[in-house]
């Protein structure tokens, strides 16, 4: 092989991806399958909606997910933890605004062990108060290494002033919020979602028959939890601050956190797909006009990014970087000077090229495991979408032209609505 010599590039002419084999368990939960792979372990994917979207208080969602391990009816916290790393198995936990994931990954050998530990977690929970206070204490301590931390607080601050103070995306939750968090609290939570009427399933990997049948035994006959209907999500109202910018001091910190950010559209918006590929374009890779102008020409930053946020019902577009103190109103003068340009320049057969080929490559490269592919059907379950979005996500970066390009960046960046959150020394 000749390294010196550039290989070719091709067009990806044909995109397709597995779907996800979709049945209904007798008790009523969906049950999606993907069965692929060559390694002998599988991934459970257990989905209850919920969120703090849902929870009564501040922090409600993510404490009552996250004590599911810490103690059932039939297993301690030690003991669930003990045997979990005996069979080889990794469980995570984790809260979205709207949904609530266990996961399991597990050799296909001990699958059915870990199962059965898995089945103890979710159906009887005994949230013991002893355990409660070390994980509250544990956040505590985590909570205050964060504070200290410029990012974390200018993103809570931004979602704040583009929320409220009374949308579930806007309260800042404070070091005195986890002590409030009970046993009781808890409970309450998980007796109204956790149950098989607010339940889906996603199982990932090389499948076995007898893997199939562990997860309609344990989970698919029976009825479990006080099974109720799922309540549709309310609808907050907004309350975006007025004022330009906001400035968090921070005199021990050594460098400022900027964050510049504003409502967008959601990814049900008919403008949405080809809305990426301008954002990509703007600042969301690499190559993108913000890295090549703020990091590579101004030196302001070692990175600069532009994505989108996404909740219910709502979306966001944030630049966000970090700087020297010194060069902030500089690199925020410059992230507007590309707006404007975005605005009035249109990229070049060579940007456009370049900012397609990254999107599709990426693309293709995120969706060729099964776990990879278990995440994308997840996302496209939670966000409520269809099995032609990835298709169309192709056909559109692959069909925008550079003025579409340009009239998206008039219709969607616009400097005047950006709110600009500084944490730092002034």
């Amino acid at each position: 092989m000749d390294r010196s010599i550039q290989p070719k590039t091709k067009n990806i002419e044909d995109f397709s991806m597995m779907v996800p084999q979709r049945s209904v368990f007798k008790n009523g939960i969906p049950f999606s399958v993907i069965n692929i792979g060559q390694q002998e372990v599988v991934r459970l994917d257990i989905l209850f909606a919920g969120g703090r979207w849902r929870q009564k208080q501040k922090l409600q969602s993510v404490f009552t997910n996250r004590m599911l391990k810490e103690g059932t009816a039939q297993y301690t916290s030690a003991e669930i933890a003990e045997k979990l790393d005996y069979y080889g198995a990794w469980l995570e936990l984790s809260s979205s605004s709207d949904f609530e994931y266990i996961t399991l990954y597990s050799l296909n050998k001990h699958f059915d062990a870990t199962l059965k530990i898995v089945e103890s977690i979710v159906k009887e929970p005994l949230f013991p108060q002893k355990e409660l206070d070390i994980v509250i204490n544990a956040n505590i301590q985590q909570f205050q290494i964060n504070s200290s931390k410029v990012d974390f607080l200018s993103h809570r601050k931004l979602l704040n002033v583009l929320y409220g103070d009374n949308h579930p995306c806007g309260q800042l939750v404070e070091e005195d919020d986890y002590r409030k968090i009970t046993s009781q609290e808890l409970k309450a939570f998980y007796d109204e979602y956790y149950h098989s009427g607010n339940c889906s399933i996603f199982l990932s990997g090389k499948i076995t028959d007898d893997i199939l049948h562990s997860v309609e035994q344990r989970f698919g006959e029976d009825s479990f939890g006080t099974v109720k209907e799922r309540e549709a999500l309310i609808q907050f109202p907004i309350a975006t601050a007025t004022d330009k910018r906001f400035f968090i001091d921070s005199q021990d910190s050594s460098q400022s956190s900027i964050k510049l950010g504003c409502h967008t559209l959601t990814r049900q918006d008919p403008d949405y797909l080809k809305y990426r590929v301008m954002l990509k374009l703007f600042g969301g890779y690499f190559g993108s006009r913000l890295m090549m102008n703020i990091r590579e020409e101004k030196g302001y930053t070692y990175g600069i990014s532009a994505n989108n946020l996404f909740y219910p019902f709502d979306g966001l577009m944030v630049v966000n970087t970090e700087s020297d103190h010194k060069y902030v109103d500089s690199l925020i003068e410059e992230v507007y000077h590309e707006i404007d340009k975005m605005h009035t320049t249109l990229p070049s057969e060579e940007e456009l090229l370049a900012v397609k080929n990254y999107m599709i490559g990426d693309m293709c490269r995120s969706y060729e495991s099964p776990f990879s592919l278990s995440d994308a059907w997840m996302f496209i379950y939670t966000s409520g979408l269809d099995d032609e979005y990835f298709n169309r996500s192709i056909q559109a970066i692959q069909s925008i032209t550079d003025s579409e390009i340009q009239e998206l960046a008039k219709k969607y960046l616009n400097a005047n609505e950006l709110k600009e959150v500084i944490v730092g020394k002034r």
